[in-house]
């Protein structure tokens, strides 16, 4: 997981703890090489100080050999029972309360159970473990013989033991339940960034593939109408139905092909390099289509032999000009209008005509008619060129229309025009 790798470079494995450290499976890992040297500290510490509390109640209590040797064997269980504290908390602390009651070798174990008890456990049932272990602890001191712990400062020792005890362990559940809290919310961080970023490059190649299309789509259509041309007047003049071609309306015809092929080629750089640079970036990018290239568009593909009827009727242009991204779009609702008309209807006239004025919408409208038969295409095209073309009218706040009522397909984006 990603997440995991960064919290490994960010501190050493070793480091976690088994409740924060993640394993590679995504569950957290049983015990760490932190835990197994606290776990052995706290052991060797739990021992120690129960065999130095046990000597002074020895020197003090005088106990037999029998209660001697059993509050060693409960104290060395308790000892012993520390290093399944982590997996089984609730275990550990119900089966010490016969040490709590009455083996005082079991004090050490006792402190760190009782830390335990409040670290791991939820706190109902931690409370309810506590409240048995101070009635254990004082049924205790009744039962055994000759001890002084039921005065004054014996039931003050006795809370003081457990209530600061299970106060420290409160104190380190709320830490690392915040600890995780903020981990959590880290990760939820990094998979909502990762989110954001994968809809980012999403959309980013959706704009690519947009442009590209209305880009090359455009082109390589004009050059497969310029070399079909070529084709067929090669092939009428090979069966003798029509005049040779000379070398003059070859080269030009080779000429206008590889002029289309340099300008296919030039605008898809210009796309790559917009898509491609930051906005804070000063690379030079050549200037997007606006509604001033539309007559040039149109003589590309009247320079073709399509016949295009187009009508500029657009009022007051001088006073609020559309915004550029909207003059952009309407260029690219042009040029796919022509590029469908010239796929499917190569002979048929295209009538583009663009309406509107500041403060209401600007309207383009292509038609032509829908040829007899509807013969496949000549040029191939993926289909998707009117769903970009609808995403981008959306996305400027227009609509996109499009059909056929049996005659005649019409293509008609709407875009709003503000006065000012």
């Amino acid at each position: 997981m990603e997440h995991s790798d960064e919290i490994r470079r960010a501190v050493p494995e070793w480091l976690l703890p088994g409740e924060f450290r993640i394993g590679g499976d995504g569950t957290r890992a049983r015990r760490t090489p932190r835990d197994w040297a606290v776990d052995t500290l706290t052991f060797g510490a739990a021992v120690m100080v129960g065999l130095v509390v046990c000597g002074i109640a020895k020197k003090f209590d005088h106990p037999s050999d029998e209660l001697l040797a059993a509050d060693l064997l409960l104290g060395a269980l308790s000892c012993a029972s520390l290093w399944w504290r982590r997996s089984h908390p609730l275990a550990v602390a119900v089966l010490a309360l016969p040490a709590v009651a009455v083996a005082s070798s079991a004090f050490g174990a006792i402190v760190v159970i009782t830390v335990n008890l409040a670290l791991r456990l939820p706190w109902r049932r931690s409370l309810v473990l506590l409240g048995l272990y101070l009635v254990a602890s004082r049924l205790g001191s009744l039962l055994l013989p000759d001890t002084d712990a039921d005065g004054f400062f014996g039931v003050v020792f006795t809370l003081a033991y457990y209530l600061l005890s299970f106060a420290l362990g409160s104190t380190l559940r709320a830490r690392r339940l915040w600890l995780l809290a903020v981990r959590r919310e880290a990760e939820l961080e990094r998979e909502e960034h990762a989110r954001r970023l994968a809809d980012t490059r999403r959309r980013e190649r959706e704009a690519l593939a947009r442009e590209m299309h209305d880009v090359l789509a455009h082109r390589v259509s004009l050059l497969s109408v310029h070399a079909g041309a070529l084709a067929y007047r090669a092939k009428q003049a090979a069966n003798g139905d029509g005049p040779g071609l000379d070398g003059t309306e070859i080269s030009q015809s080779a000429e206008v092909i590889r002029d289309n092929a340099h300008q296919a080629l030039g605008e898809l750089r210009d796309v790559l390099l917009v898509l491609r640079t930051d906005g804070d970036e000063d690379t030079e990018t050549a200037p997007q289509p606006r509604l001033a290239d539309l007559p040039g568009l149109v003589e590309e593909a009247r320079a073709a032999g399509q016949r295009v009827d187009f009508r500029d009727e657009l009022g007051a242009r001088g006073t609020a000009p559309p915004r550029p991204q909207s003059q952009h779009t309407v260029y690219r609702v042009v040029q796919e209008g022509l590029t469908n008309a010239r796929k499917h209807a190569p002979e048929a006239e295209v009538t583009v005509r663009l309406t509107g004025e500041p403060g209401s919408d600007l309207t383009i409208e292509i038609g032509n008619r829908i040829p007899a038969g509807t013969p496949a295409p000549r040029v191939p095209g993926a289909g998707a060129g009117l769903t970009g073309l609808a995403e981008r009218v959306r996305l400027d706040g227009g609509l996109l229309e499009h059909g056929a009522d049996g005659e005649a397909f019409t293509l008609r984006a709407r875009l709003p025009w503000p006065a000012e």
